[in-house]
């Protein structure tokens, strides 16, 4: 029998084991990441729940940008950890801009951010249309070889 893949929306809302808060450790799959932020063994570190990055990318209003750890700031505060694991928020991201292509949702998953500012090949239809559709909002997008980044993301 074949098993029926999950669409990006039930992925989205697969909250079965989130939040997760957890002591870090240096042999997390984030633990690069979380040291290059300052983490420490035996910070809190939360695994946030799909739709909490949803929600938070949902909230960014037009002409704002969002970067990853950005989100994963505003998780850690939420869930009252002091780091958010960037490994699963970014796979969260993801799935969160597949889910919002899928059902033609309301979550301009466009204005996130990776956190050097760079637009995300991974996005439907991949950069280029992330790069049309920031554009369109009035944001000037640089190209650096085969990348794209947000011209002055700070301002």
């Amino acid at each position: 029998m074949v098993k029926k893949r999950k669409s990006w929306q039930e992925k989205l809302e697969n909250n079965k084991s989130f939040p997760k808060i957890m002591k870090f450790e240096t042999r997390f799959p984030c633990a690069k990441a979380l040291i290059k932020m300052g983490a420490q063994p035996g910070d809190s570190v939360v695994l946030a729940p799909p739709l909490a990055v949803n929600e938070i990318m949902k909230e960014v209003p037009e002409g704002k940008l969002i970067t990853l750890g950005e989100i994963c700031q505003k998780l850690a505060e939420k869930y009252g950890a002091k780091y958010c694991c960037t490994l699963t928020t970014g796979i969260f991201v993801f799935i969160a801009a597949q889910a919002a292509e899928e059902t033609k949702n309301d979550v301009p998953y466009w204005r996130t951010l990776k956190n050097n500012y760079e637009l995300n090949e991974k996005y439907p239809y991949g950069a280029e249309r992330q790069k049309e559709l920031l554009e369109k909002e009035g944001h000037t997008i640089l190209k650096k070889g085969k990348r794209y980044y947000v011209k002055d993301y700070k301002e």
